[in-house]
């Protein structure tokens, strides 16, 4: 056996391990501790309400692989990485606690969910994630802090579509963030939100800081019950994985009607290849989909199959960042 296979099966499988480590590092608010100014394992220990030995024997790990710096006598310093996990607005650290804890459970099913392309995350909790999230606010919340940190890319959308004038519809658009970077890019552009009716309080407060309500209309509801009328562009970010293909196009079906000959829509998704060339978050975010929802990400060829099925086309195609596609789509001739 060679020495280094083996190296990088230990890596491997002692992933979740590190994954862990820094979920409880974040718990335990240690970050934000480090910044307080509370810095040796006696000190941690007392703010965190945790055994000394037990704080010095994860932050050994922590600073081995660069989360933190320094060491629990003279004292530990925050990395850009642990700075990343602080308790301040636009941070990971919604998104390290919902994946270390919910998600990680999930992902303890990853046996049966991929055996019988199931959800793990129904497996581990009984009731599917979206069911979960809305009887659940704390859950809700981190979910939408989570996602909202996940999408490093919004910032970015104004650059690949000229959105100037017209009114945006966000389906499925959660507290509204990208549609809030949108309408902050585009001063004489109106928008609307839709989603479920556990989200509608977020949207409109996070709006409402934002760009402000007298540009935007915040609806509750399903995608898939209707979809608003006479918007311009139609934005689908994100929000297609966990469902069936059939659904999906009957989404496609009910935008190509609400947005008429002239609108456009933009689908904002990862995209997955099967040519042995597919790089590994894309992958690996596909496979968590199948852990969460049951879903999947597709690949362009795919998207554009269910397009076509609803009578819309792929006009052209930009890239986003962290391995993010726009889809320009336009109704088929």
């Amino acid at each position: 056996m060679s020495l280094d296979a083996a190296r990088a099966v230990v890596e491997l499988i002692t992933g979740g391990w590190r994954a862990q480590a820094v979920y409880t590092a974040v718990k335990l608010g240690i970050p934000d501790h480090i910044a307080a100014g509370r810095t040796t394992d006696a000190d941690l220990a007392a703010a965190s309400g945790s055994k000394e030995d037990g704080v010095h024997r994860l932050m050994r790990l922590l600073v081995a692989i660069d989360v933190f710096e320094g060491n629990g006598r003279d004292g530990y310093r925050n990395t850009p990485v642990s700075e990343a996990l602080l308790d301040v607005p636009g941070s990971q650290r919604a998104m390290c606690l919902l994946y270390g804890e919910e998600f990680y459970a999930a992902w303890g099913h990853a046996h049966q969910a991929i055996s019988t392309v199931s959800s793990g995350f129904e497996a581990a909790y009984g009731t599917p994630l979206y069911a979960y999230l809305g009887e659940h606010r704390d859950a809700s919340d981190r979910f939408q802090r989570a996602m909202k940190a996940g999408n490093l890319f919004f910032d970015h959308v104004p650059t690949v579509y000229d959105f100037a004038g017209k009114h945006v519809v966000d389906i499925g658009g959660g507290n509204g963030a990208l549609l809030a970077a949108i309408l902050a890019a585009t001063p004489n552009a109106r928008g609307t939100v839709l989603d479920r009716e556990h989200v509608v309080d977020a949207a409109k407060a996070n709006l409402a800081a934002t760009v402000g309500l007298d540009r935007v209309t915040v609806v509750g509801g399903s995608m898939f019950d209707g979809v608003p009328e006479g918007g311009d562009v139609y934005l689908l970010c994100r929000v297609l994985a966990g469902h069936s293909d059939d659904d999906i196009v009957g989404l496609f079906e009910s935008i190509r009607a609400a947005m008429g000959e002239s609108g456009r829509l933009l689908l904002l998704d990862r995209l997955v290849t099967d040519d042995g060339e597919s790089t590994m978050l894309p992958a690996l975010w596909d496979l968590h989909l199948l852990m969460t929802t049951g879903g999947r990400h597709r690949s362009r060829e795919h998207l554009t199959t269910l397009l076509h099925r609803a009578g819309l086309e792929v006009e052209r195609s930009a890239e986003l960042p962290v391995e993010t596609t726009a889809l320009i789509v336009a109704p088929r001739a």
